[in-house]
């Protein structure tokens, strides 16, 4: 399982907008299995979006291009003042404690 993770500072007044462009629609590419948006406490502007992708890092690529991954970027790009961190992880460990919700 693969996490696809980036923290953007967004432009002030433009989450609305931006949370809009990001969501992916109904015709999610095939791997994709769950989306996340946070919005900090601390400062509203700074957000980090990752995603849990089920497959290898050749289809997660494949899955972006046929997915028109640059053009959903090029949507979001007008809110975005700045990238903090970007990347893809391979999820090492995974635990739900027994009992607790699953979200």
């Amino acid at each position: 399982m693969l996490c696809a993770h980036t923290v953007r500072r967004l432009k002030p007044g433009t989450h609305e907008q931006f949370e809009e462009a990001f969501r992916p629609g109904v015709d999610i590419p095939p791997g994709w299995v769950r989306f996340h948006l946070l919005r900090g406490l601390a400062d509203e502007n700074e957000i980090v979006t990752f995603g849990f992708f089920d497959g290898t890092l050749e289809d997660l690529e494949r899955s972006q291009e046929q997915g028109d991954y640059e053009s959903r970027r090029a949507a979001i790009e007008p809110y975005v003042d700045a990238v903090i961190a970007n990347g893809v992880y391979e999820v090492d460990v995974s635990w739900v404690p027994e009992g607790a919700p699953v979200t």
